[in-house]
This record gives C-alpha cells, sequence and structure tokens, in this order.
C-alpha cells in the first residue's frame, strides 16, 4: 500500500519511459503531488522520535533537522494538510495513522540504502549519500536492494570476498 505511494501516478507510460533531467523528475514528481524530499525527511524524524517519546514540539524537531522553528511551523502546516501530522500552535506534534504508516516506510527506505551502502564498504559520508539516494528511487529498485541484502546477510562469505577485492 505504502509503496504505491512512490509511484508517479497520472502519468501515462509514454511520460515515465522518457529521459529527463533531475529537476524534470522532480517536476513530474510534483504534479502527482508526491511528497517533497524535505516533507520526508520531517515525516521520518518525527516518526523516528515517535518511537523514543510519545511526543515531538517544534523546537526539538528543528534542532534534529538542524533548521528554524519558523520554517518547522511552516513545514507542519502543509503536513497538516496532508493528513500526516496533528498539530496545534506551540503545541505537540503527533503522527496521524497514515503519518506513522508513512514514517515507518521511509525509516524502512533509509535503513535498507544505508544497509547497502554499509554492504558496499561506503564510510564517508554515509549519512549523506544515505539522503541524497532516498529520496530519488523507485519502488522497484528499493525492493531489490532490500532483497539483495537479505542475499549478502544469509551469505556472509560473499560480503567477505567482496570486501578483499579493495
Amino acid at each position: 500500500m505504502l509503496l504505491e505511494i512512490l509511484n508517479i501516478k497520472g502519468c501515462d507510460d509514454m511520460e515515465r519511459d522518457k529521459f529527463y533531467t533531475v529537476r524534470g523528475y522532480q517536476i513530474l514528481s510534483k504534479k502527482e503531488k508526491r511528497l517533497t524530499p524535505a516533507m520526508e525527511d520531517y515525516v521520518e524524524m518525527i516518526y523516528r522520535e515517535s518511537l523514543k517519546s510519545s511526543y515531538i514540539r517544534v523546537n526539538v524537531l528543528s534542532e534534529l533537522l538542524n533548521v528554524k522553528a519558523p520554517s518547522t511551523t511552516k513545514m507542519l502546516q502543509k503536513l497538516k494538510e496532508l493528513g500526516l501530522v496533528e498539530y496545534k500552535k506551540y503545541g505537540i506534534i503527533n503522527l496521524t495513522e497514515k503519518g506513522k504508516e508513512m514514517g515507518k516506510f521511509l525509516l524502512e527506505r533509509h535503513s535498507i540504502i544505508e544497509t547497502f551502502l554499509k554492504n558496499l564498504g561506503v564510510k564517508e559520508e554515509l549519512l549523506v549519500q544515505t539522503e541524497l539516494i532516498e529520496h530519488n528511487i523507485s519502488k522497484d529498485t528499493l525492493e531489490r536492494i532490500k532483497l539483495f541484502n537479505k542475499f549478502l546477510s544469509r551469505n556472509p562469505d560473499v560480503v567477505e570476498r567482496f570486501k578483499k577485492m579493495k
């Protein structure tokens, strides 16, 4: 169900099969009313924090994402309109059920990509690389990476042989 959110909806097959610049793909996504990378980051971070605490406040969320509080407030209003968060000015922030589902998916996506990069031996700027990739990956590619990670976890000898290739 949630993976359907990542599909480009409303585009015919011809439009999806054309080559675009990165900006062109971003415009297609915007046409389809998909979440922006920034929106995804907010939902993912709120979800991460909800696993530790029953709520989060704007100032804490702002610090975690390294943004100013007014930017956070503006984003929360957008996420509220999309039915992903419950939020009142100067109040606490909670994810709706829809927001929790989305947050769980986004955190899993992050984890899948991070594990993949670790399997490749990426150490430098692991978080940066994960963040850059996670917002630009199709559901099919993500599922294949997840399967590949599973294969590697069941075949540690392959990982060891790969490490020796350096």
